[in-house]
């Protein structure tokens, strides 16, 4: 078969990424299969007995993942899921028969309205309504004023498309309690829940004890291989089991990303507040080298971050600024950005990406920022 022009893209992009010695963050991408693998053997005796037998639909350590996530967010009961699109589809899915009301309530750059093919409709009969498309999640008062019965409203925390943006503490207090007077229900995609603690100074059992259910995941910040956890009530969660079946989530073996979701639960999440943390510093260093920079324009979003992650908007189009980041990093050895978006609705020839600050990023100092702007820069010239 032949190879595709974005396949050779895509193998110049890794292996530039896995050649570079001073990085932000490593993505699970950036490894071999053979290395990913080789890491799970090495590592995982150390948070579950690797004596016991294999999983078997859902028991063994899958069982134990779902404790854990359990315990760790103060909820009664929790479900593994493969994916979090199937684990919020059921979610809503269970919550609409209970409340009578198939209406959603949440915002048009929400994962469901953004990167889930219109599911929640064409899958499982829902219709979704936007409270604001404010780029913030919506306030108390146009929860209170919405026009429109529905009965549960969706809080993705932080939200990603808007630079995973977060309310403050007693914001999102309103908002929960304007729901609830309302009669909805309150579900929390909470898929990068795991770093929202430092932001509103509450630990995760108060943060997901605001709403009915939440769904987290273990990849997109604990390094895990995939799958994610609905938790809620007991009787929810029992329900959504059998929903699981039904939608083809009961999954015969799932060890491998059930091992690697234990692993970051131990070793990423006690960490992330130190990412969150510095992601401010180097959040500070790029404005200031980007100021000092012959680049007409530039925004970092939310300044400064909520999160670990944040955005990066520049005045180019994305093939100048994929090649600038490639070039960089096979030239220096140095990623400071990867991957380049268009906006979903802006101007042409603006473009964002997404930076996220982890372990690697830690050892990045404000003038390290500052030089790797500079050498980024001299390359969209």
């Amino acid at each position: 078969m032949a190879v595709t022009d974005e396949q050779k893209q895509r193998h110049r992009r890794l292996t530039a990424w896995k050649r570079s010695t001073r990085v932000l963050a490593r993505a699970s991408a950036d490894h071999t299969l053979g290395e990913r693998l080789a890491a799970l053997a090495a590592d995982a005796g150390a948070v579950h007995d690797l004596g016991e037998w294999t999983d078997v639909y859902g028991d063994g350590v899958v069982a134990e993942v779902e404790r854990r996530t359990a315990d760790l967010l103060g909820m009664e009961a929790a479900a593994f899921f493969p994916t979090g699109t199937m684990a919020q589809q059921v979610a809503l899915r269970c919550w609409a028969g209970r409340t009578g009301n198939p209406v959603v309530a949440l915002h048009p750059l929400s994962h469901p309205e953004m990167h889930e093919g219109g599911a929640l409709t064409s899958v499982s009969g829902l219709r979704t309504v936007h409270p604001t498309s404010a780029p913030r999640l919506p306030t108390a008062d146009e929860i209170r004023d919405f026009p429109e019965p529905f009965g549960t409203l969706m809080l993705e925390l932080p939200l990603r498309d808007a630079g995973f943006v977060l309310p403050t503490w007693e914001e999102l207090e309103a908002v929960v309690a304007a729901a609830r007077e309302r009669d909805a229900v309150v579900h929390l995609d909470g898929a990068r829940l795991w770093e929202c603690t430092p932001h509103f100074g509450r630990g995760l059992p108060e943060i997901a004890g605001l709403a009915d259910s939440v769904y987290v995941s273990f990849y997109k910040s604990l390094d895990g291989l995939s799958g994610a956890v609905l938790a809620g009530p007991e009787s929810l969660v029992d329900e959504a089991r059998t929903w699981r079946h039904r939608y083809g989530g009961q999954v015969f073996q799932q060890y491998p990303a059930a091992l690697s979701a234990l692993l970051g639960l131990e070793r990423e999440l006690p960490r992330l507040p130190q990412y969150v943390a510095h992601a401010k510093v180097v959040a500070g260093a790029l404005t200031e080298g980007f100021a000092d920079s012959a680049v007409p324009w530039f925004r970092v979003q939310p300044e400064p971050p909520h999160t670990h992650q944040f955005q990066v908007w520049l005045p180019y189009g994305t093939q100048a600024l994929d090649e600038a980041s490639v070039r960089q990093a096979e030239e220096t050895g140095v990623t400071l950005f990867r991957r380049w978006f268009a906006g979903p609705a802006g101007p042409p020839g603006v473009s964002h990406t997404e930076v996220t600050v982890a372990a690697p990023g830690l050892e990045w100092t404000v003038g390290d920022v500052r030089d790797a702007v500079a050498e980024f820069v001299q390359r969209l010239e």
